[in-house]
Parts: structure tokens; sequence; C-alpha cells
């Protein structure tokens, strides 16, 4: 089971997101996925994403894209779950303080308040110290010009990680990585059309 959690602004129907859930409905995997809109409270979408977990029969990898990204290492530090980064807010209480304001979604159009009681949810997810940095693997792009992809090279060192020259913060790569994150995730892509065993 995947369960991906989509960027700031972001919504399940962004890009990576629906090419994921496309390449596991060619395999039969379509309901091998969990991505919903995120609550704008870092600690409500939080308690979505851990009502999802419990609701698993097993453990769950968990895809984080930008914010999604400090939320799966929050959730995989504490659930001792193995997590893929695509250009992780490495420190979103910080990145995110200049966005305090309102905002509208990418996807959805809607417009949201993003206020200081979020900034400080988001510093209450901080992990100091990664327990086992092996259950990470860091997916970036040296031309993300939203976030500095070396403060997660540094933060996620003695992980797994994958660092393209080029691309952006959407992560021009993610569609050639694709099968290759489903393999990581349990989940070994099959030719399109070609039902799993």
């Amino acid at each position: 089971m995947i369960i991906y959690l989509h960027g700031f602004r972001s919504a399940p129907t962004s890009t990576k997101a629906r090419l994921l859930h496309t390449r596991l409905q060619q395999q039969g995997l379509g309901d091998r996925l969990w991505c919903e809109q995120l609550a704008v409270s870092p600690r409500q979408a939080i308690d979505q994403v851990e009502a999802a977990i419990a609701a698993q029969d097993g453990k769950p990898v968990l895809i984080g894209s930008s914010l999604g990204g400090y939320y799966a290492t929050y959730l995989a530090e504490k659930h001792d779950l193995r997590a893929i980064l695509i250009n992780p807010a490495t420190y979103a209480d910080r990145t995110l303080q200049p966005w305090i304001g309102t905002h509208t979604n990418l996807y959805t159009g809607e417009t949201f308040a993003f206020t200081g009681r979020h900034i400080e949810e988001l510093k209450a997810l901080a992990v100091p110290t990664l327990r086992q940095p092996s259950r990470f693997w860091l997916i970036v792009e040296t031309g993300d010009e939203v976030l500095d992809y070396r403060e997660a090279v540094s933060r996620y060192a003695g992980a797994r990680q994958t660092v393209i020259e080029g691309g952006d913060h959407g992560l021009q790569s993610f569609p050639r990585l694709l099968d290759e994150i489903l393999s990581q995730a349990g989940l070994a892509s099959q030719p399109a059309g070609q039902q799993p065993d």
C-alpha cells in the first residue's frame, strides 16, 4: 500500500499523484493507493494520515512531496515506516513562515488561510535526528526553484539519495522514476495492460 502526501497548495489531482494512480490502475492495483486532500492544519493532516495508516493490514510505504515529505518524515519515524521523499520541505516551519496569509490551491482553486498557528503545528512535527536514515529514499532535483536541495541532501545523510541535475520543484524526472518507486514500495511495475499474478 502506498500513502501519497501532497505538498502545500497542492492536491490529489497533482501531476505526480495522477501519474502514480494511473500506473497503479494499469496494473490492477488502483486500490493500493491512498491519496486524499490534506487539511491545511498540519496537526489535522497528520491525524488524517494516521487514521489511514491504522486502517491498513500491513505497513504502507509513504511517498511525500514537498510539505508532504516533511509529514512523511515525521510519520515514518513515529510508525516505523519506509518513506520516499520528493523534493521535501526539510525545515517546513522555516520555509513556510513567509507564506502566512491567504492562498489559492493550485489544483482545486479553493482559497485557504495559512496562519501562525499552523507554523507552530509544523514545529511540533520536527524530527531533530533521524533514528534510521536507511528507511528513507530521498529524490531531489538540483534545479528546484522553491527549496534548496542541498539542505535535504545534508538532512538525510545516510539515506538512499538520488540527486538529479536540473529539473524543478515538481520533479521533472518523476515519470521515468515511477517504476522504480513502485518497486521500492513493494508494488513491482508490470507492463501496461498486464495484470499482476
